[in-house]
């Protein structure tokens, strides 16, 4: 994997973060989000998906040493993955979709992008080799 798609991967994962969060909670005011899984999408925890996609834009900007903190945002989005797959096992997204098109939408996909940034920053994990020493 180069520099340039490690950098790129991870300023579009902290763009969906951000853009993803503000657009669909309609700018935390889509109470139907934070009803349909009030732990882990409570405006708490929409706002620290935001500090997640903060922190993904400077590890963009952070330079090329990024092994054990992509291997890090890996796990943050295995939980959010697993999250995602428990809520599905025992909810309704027609249900959600009926209370509120952005909502459904939200969930139909959040899941589906946290595992493909996953991969990626699994894949920046296994493909960079830490720094050399002297």
């Amino acid at each position: 994997m180069t520099t340039g798609m490690a950098k790129n991967g991870l300023i579009a994962a902290g763009l969906m973060n951000i853009g993803g969060v503000l657009v669909f909670s309609r700018l935390f005011t889509n109470q139907a989000i934070n009803a349909a899984d009030p732990v882990v999408m409570s405006n708490f925890g929409l706002v620290m998906i935001i500090v997640w996609g903060l922190a993904y834009l400077g590890a963009a900007a952070g330079g090329t040493h990024l092994k054990w903190l992509a291997g890090a945002f890996a796990v943050e989005k295995l939980v959010y993955v697993v999250a995602w797959v428990s809520w599905h096992s025992g909810n309704s997204l027609s249900q959600l979709y009926a209370t509120d098109a952005f909502a459904g939408i939200f969930y139909a996909i959040y899941g589906l992008n946290d595992l493909a940034f996953m991969l990626l920053f699994a894949w920046m994990f296994m493909a960079r080799t830490p720094a050399r020493r002297p």
